[in-house]
């Protein structure tokens, strides 16, 4: 089982977790929406295609675009479509 958190919140935890470059991306269904606000960051993976981010915010404290998931990833990393992945101090723990 994997788990995500920060600040003393679990973000996402999923014994389904899919690890690609040594980041866990967590099912969306594993994921606790209401720490999660919509970011205008998009970066561009060669590969993976393009990334859209979402600040993680809990008590009151914002962790800006700690949290990244591609929405329509290229071919060759369709196993992280409809999935979440984290930085930016979230901890992650398998």
């Amino acid at each position: 089982m994997a788990k995500a958190s920060w600040n003393g919140v679990t973000l996402a935890d999923s014994d389904r977790t899919v690890i690609v470059e040594g980041n866990h991306y967590f099912p969306l269904d594993s994921v606790h929406a209401e720490y999660f606000r919509p970011s205008d960051t998009h970066t561009v993976c060669p590969w993976k295609g393009t990334a859209s981010y979402h600040h993680v915010e809990v008590n009151g404290k914002r962790n800006a675009d700690a949290a990244w998931f591609y929405p329509d990833p290229t071919l060759a990393a369709a196993q992280i479509k409809d999935h979440v992945a984290f930085w930016k101090g979230v901890r992650v723990e398998a």
